[in-house]
C-alpha cells in the first residue's frame, strides 16, 4: 500500500528553518569581506630520521587572510598553522616552498600569501659523543681556603646533534655552583647542558657535584702592621698596646705571594666605647684572595681617656 505524503506535513517546523537560513545568510552577508596580516607557527612534519638541522628553523611565517569581519576577529592564536612536510629531505642544504595551500585554516578564511614563499634549511647526519661534565664553580672561598677537587656524578654524558656540532663542542656544564666564602665543602645537585644549542643530552638528566674546599696550602706572616684605631669619638684619645701586630695569611702560593705589606690594614673598632681600658679583637682586612686567617696577637688593650684642654 503506497503511502500518501502530505507536502505541509509539519508546516511550522519547515517555515521556521527556512526563516532560521535566511536569517543566517543576511548575517553573513552583511558583513564585511576583509583581509588581515598575521604571524603564524611553522611546523614541522615527518622529520627524517638520522638527520639533524644544521641552524634553528624560523619559528613563524607572516601569512594574509581573506574573510569577513566576524570570522576573522574569531581567531585564537594557533588556529592558523603553516606546515612544512620534510618527508624525503636529504643531508645538505634544501630549499621547501610555502604556498597558500600548506597554510592550515578554519573554514571561512582563505589564505591568499605567505611571507617568506620559501624557507631553506641545511640537515646533517646526526651523531652522538660521550662528553665529560664540566661544573661551572664561581665565587671565591673564605680567606684562607683555596678549592680543591671537584667531582661529578655522572663524570660524562652522552651528547647528540649535528655531526659538526658534536664534533667542536668539548664538554658538557652545569648550572652555576657558589662557593662564595665557603668554609667547608659544597654539595649540589645541578642540571647538565650546554652552551652550544645545536647539542642536546640524549637522556636530560642532573649532576650530583661536591666541590672540595680545602685550607690553603701555604701561610705567610706579614710583620709589623700598625693597628689603626677606628670609630673613636671627637673628644676622646687612645693608644693601643702593642701599637703594632703581625698578620697572618694563608692560600695558594701565586695568592699570597702577591700580597705587599700596604695591602693589609690591622684595626679595632672603638666605635660607642667611652673612657676606659678595653681588650679588643683586631681585624685585618686585604685584597679578597689575599687569604687572612688573623693576627698575631689576636688582642690588644686599648686605653681610651678624654682630650685635655
Amino acid at each position: 500500500m503506497m503511502r500518501t505524503i502530505w507536502p505541509f506535513r509539519h508546516f511550522g517546523l519547515k517555515v521556521l528553518s527556512v526563516g532560521l537560513a535566511l536569517m543566517l545568510w543576511m548575517v553573513v552577508s552583511g558583513e564585511e569581506m576583509v583581509e588581515r596580516g598575521l604571524r603564524v607557527p611553522l611546523e614541522l612534519q615527518q622529520f627524517p630520521p638520522g638527520l639533524e638541522l644544521h641552524d634553528e628553523a624560523p619559528s613563524t611565517v607572516d601569512v594574509r587572510v581573506r574573510g569577513s569581519s566576524g570570522t576573522l576577529s574569531r581567531i585564537s592564536p594557533g588556529d592558523i598553522v603553516a606546515v612544512v612536510d620534510l618527508r624525503g629531505a636529504r643531508a645538505g642544504r634544501r630549499l621547501f616552498h610555502l604556498t597558500p595551500e600548506q597554510v592550515h585554516a578554519p573554514f571561512g578564511i582563505q589564505v591568499v600569501q605567505v611571507t617568506p614563499p620559501s624557507v631553506a634549511m641545511v640537515f646533517e647526519p646526526s651523531a652522538s659523543r660521550q662528553v665529560p661534565v664540566t661544573p661551572d664553580v664561581e665565587g671565591n672561598p673564605a680567606p684562607g681556603y683555596v678549592i680543591g677537587k671537584v667531582v661529578a656524578n655522572p663524570p660524562t654524558v652522552e651528547m647528540v646533534g649535528p655531526a659538526s656540532a658534536v664534533e667542536r663542542v668539548p664538554d658538557a656544564i652545569t648550572e652555576p655552583i657558589s662557593v662564595e666564602d665557603a668554609r667547608e665543602s659544597v654539595h649540589e645537585n645541578v642540571t647538565i647542558g650546554f652552551l652550544d644549542p645545536s647539542v642536546r643530552l640524549k637522556v636530560p638528566q642532573s649532576a650530583d657535584v661536591v666541590v672540595n674546599i680545602v685550607p690553603g696550602p701555604e701561610e705567610r706572616i706579614i710583620r709589623g702592621r700598625p693597628v689603626h684605631l677606628r670609630n673613636l669619638t671627637a673628644d676622646l684619645t687612645a693608644e693601643a698596646v702593642p701599637p703594632v701586630v703581625d698578620v697572618r695569611l694563608r692560600g695558594s702560593h701565586d695568592a699570597i705571594s702577591r700580597v705587599n705589606a700596604d695591602d693589609l690594614a690591622a684595626f679595632v673598632d672603638l666605635a660607642r666605647l667611652g673612657v676606659g681600658q678595653y681588650t679588643l679583637t683586631v681585624h685585618a682586612t686585604g685584597a679578597h684572595d689575599a687569604g687572612v686567617t688573623g693576627t698575631i696577637p689576636a688582642t690588644v688593650q686599648v686605653r681610651i681617656s678624654r682630650v685635655k684642654h
